[in-house]
C-alpha cells in the first residue's frame, strides 16, 4: 500500500511502510497532491526515488489535502450508533457538508468553543473517502476508478446545539478544527480488498468509545459515492467521512483519538 500526505509546512510526500520521500523525487511531473491524486492508480515506487526515505515517525504531518474540496459528512450510518441514540434508522444516506474552514491536520488540537456557546461537544472517528477524478452519478461498480484512497476522520458534533432541532446540523458540526485527518492518505492495490479489512475504533482517553467493521455500516462507501455524487459533482480532493461507530464525549484535556485499520492512528489533544 502507497500513501500519499503534507508535511506541516505543506510539502507533499509519497510513502509506503518503508518511508516517505518529496513527491517531485519520486515523479517530477508530480508537483501537487492533486496532481497525485488524479494518478493514484499509477503512483511510481517511493523506493525507487534518488532520494532517501524518512519514518513517518520522523515526520510532522499537515491536513493532506492542500486546498480542501467539499467535506462530505454522513449521520446515524452504522446500525448500532443509530440504535444507541434512539434514532430511526434512515432510509436513504442522512448527509451534510462542513466548510473547508473546519479542516485541522495531524497533532493540531481540537480547540472547543467557550461553555456559553457549547457545552457538550462529541468526537467520532470515521473512514474518510477521497477523491481522485471529477464524477457524477458514479455507479456503485465503478467507485475504485475514482477513488484516490482513504484516510482516518476525527469528526466533531456539538451536541447541546443540535438536540433541539436537527436543522441545527451545519453549526453544530461547522466550528473550527472540527474536522481533523491523516496522518495520510492509503493508496491500496485493491480497494475490496482493503475496505473488507477496515476496522473504525473512536477512543477518547486511551479508553475505547466505540468500534466496528465496514459491515456494520448501512451504506457501503460505494453506495455513498452512488448515491451523493446523483446529486452534486465530486472533484480531486473532495472527502466523504463515512460516519462514525458511536461518539465519545470530549472536554478540555481530554485526548481524542481514531483509530483506523490498516491505516494509521489519528490524535488530537482537546483545548478550550
Amino acid at each position: 500500500m502507497k500513501y500519499l500526505a503534507r508535511t506541516i509546512d505543506g510539502t507533499p510526500l509519497l510513502g509506503d511502510d518503508g518511508g516517505f520521500v518529496p513527491l517531485a523525487a519520486a515523479d517530477p511531473d508530480l508537483e501537487t497532491m492533486t496532481d497525485a491524486l488524479q494518478r493514484a492508480k499509477h503512483l511510481p515506487d517511493p523506493a525507487d526515488a534518488p532520494a532517501e526515505r524518512v519514518a513517518a515517525e520522523d515526520l510532522s504531518f499537515g491536513f493532506p489535502l492542500a486546498e480542501p474540496g467539499k467535506l462530505w459528512g454522513i449521520g446515524l450510518n452504522y446500525a448500532d450508533h443509530a440504535e444507541d441514540l434512539d434514532e430511526v434508522r434512515p432510509e436513504e444516506p442522512a448527509s451534510f457538508i462542513k466548510p473547508p474552514s473546519v479542516a485541522a491536520g495531524p497533532g493540531e488540537p481540537i480547540r472547543l468553543p467557550p461553555t456559553d456557546v457549547t457545552d457538550r461537544v462529541t468526537a467520532e472517528a470515521e473512514l474518510g473517502v477521497v477523491l481522485g477524478r471529477t464524477c457524477s452519478s458514479v455507479p456503485e461498480d465503478d467507485f475504485a476508478d475514482v477513488v484516490a484512497g482513504f484516510v482516518p476522520i476525527l469528526d466533531m458534533t456539538s451536541e447541546d446545539i443540535l438536540e433541539p432541532n436537527p436543522r441545527f446540523l451545519t453549526r453544530a458540526k461547522s466550528f473550527d478544527t472540527f474536522l481533523v485527518a491523516g496522518p495520510y492518505i492509503a493508496v491500496p492495490e485493491d480497494v475490496d480488498e482493503f475496505l473488507d479489512s477496515v476496522e473504525v475504533r473512536t477512543v477518547v482517553n486511551d479508553d475505547v468509545v466505540s468500534q466496528n467493521t465496514l459491515d456494520g455500516m448501512l451504506f457501503k462507501p460505494p453506495e455513498l459515492l452512488s448515491y451523493l455524487s446523483q446529486s452534486t459533482t465530486f472533484e480531486p480532493g473532495d472527502l466523504i467521512s463515512t460516519g462514525t461507530p458511536g461518539a465519545g464525549v470530549i472536554e478540555d484535556g481530554d485526548t481524542a483519538r481514531a483509530e483506523v485499520t490498516p491505516i494509521a492512528d489519528l490524535e488530537s489533544d482537546v483545548v478550550r
